[in-house]
Formats: structure tokens, sequence, C-alpha cells
């Protein structure tokens, strides 16, 4: 499962061997089933995930217990409860398993070790943030601005593949409609 690590690290930066022998080091696997999670609101957040296998959801529970969609990850992705992976502090929202998963896990320590003894590994995490932050920014304009459809079909169009693997009432959540909704938008 490393290879796909690596196969994932080397479309923005080339590793030697040795390079990535060192990198893989500082990552650990882990797997989980459907329905579990990963974190939980109020976990202090360890790692990092980066998905080898599977699909996860970040999710967002409000005060009266609506949850909300933040995000989707399946594999080649990461995924973490980032704001509090950075300070170290509780989990403000849960990750969770939709399907069987196998991740890559980073702690903290090994990130910031791994960024300073091999600097093409802070550019490339650098360049994942970046297009994080990216995403993020247009998934919000997204909910400002577009109507339900067009939300709709910016989902279909971005992520093909994940509208067949993700549950129409998780998906609906994801998109801030309600499920019926859903089945007249996708009809």
């Amino acid at each position: 499962m490393l290879d796909k690590l690596r196969e994932h690290i080397e479309k923005v930066v080339p590793l030697t061997d040795d390079e990535f022998a060192l990198v893989s080091t500082h990552f650990t696997l882990r797997r989980y089933k459907k329905h579990q999670s990963l974190i939980q609101e109020g976990d202090v957040v360890q790692y990092a995930y980066f998905v080898v296998s599977g699909l996860l959801k970040l999710v967002y529970t409000d005060a009266s217990g609506k949850e909300h969609i933040v995000s989707f990850a399946m594999e080649d992705w990461w995924e973490s409860d980032f704001g509090a992976y950075y300070t170290q502090t509780r989990a403000t929202m849960s990750l969770d398993c939709i399907e069987d998963a196998s991740v890559i896990c980073l702690p903290l320590d090994n990130y910031h070790q791994l960024c300073a003894s091999l600097p093409k590994m802070a550019h490339f995490f650098l360049t994942k943030s970046t297009l994080g932050h990216i995403g993020a920014q247009q998934r919000i304009l997204s909910l400002l601005t577009a109507t339900a459809k067009e939300r709709y079909e910016q989902v279909l169009q971005r992520f093909p593949g994940l509208v067949q693997r993700v549950p129409k009432t998780l998906l609906a959540a994801y998109l801030g409609v309600s499920r019926e909704t859903l089945s007249r938008l996708s009809a």
C-alpha cells in the first residue's frame, strides 16, 4: 500500500528509493470498517489520513444534532480535522467510514520531522494544502452563490465516481438540501 503513497507523492515531487524509504518510516497503515470512526468530535486529532482505499466523510454536527457533510474523501485524497490536527486541539468534526477503508496515517510530529529532513516533502505538503484550500474556497462560493441544481451538477462534473458511491441522504447533506430535493434534482 505504500506504493500508492509513493505514486501520489511523485505526482508532485520525484523521490529516490532512499528518500522514499525515509518517507515511509513516518507513516503507519490502518484499516477501518464501514461505519467506524477515525476521529470523533472531542478527540485530540492525532493523524492526517491518506486514503488508500475506501470512502470517508468529514461531518460537523450542529447544536441541534443536524449533521453537515463538510467533505468526502476517497482514494488518493487526504483528510482530517485539519484545524485540530495542526493545533493539537480537540476535534470539532468527526471522520467516519462510508465504506471499509485502508488509510496511511501521519502523526503531526512525523509531519514536522519529514518536512524538516526532506524539503521535497515540505513542497509536496504545501502543494496539497494549497489545492485543498482552493477546493474549500470553491465549495464555500458554491454554497453561497449556486442553486441546489447547480451544486449537484458541479459535484457530478468534479467528482463523477463519487455520486455512485455515496448514499443519497449523505449527498443531500453535502449539498445542503433535503433528500426529497436531491431526488428531484437527480431525476
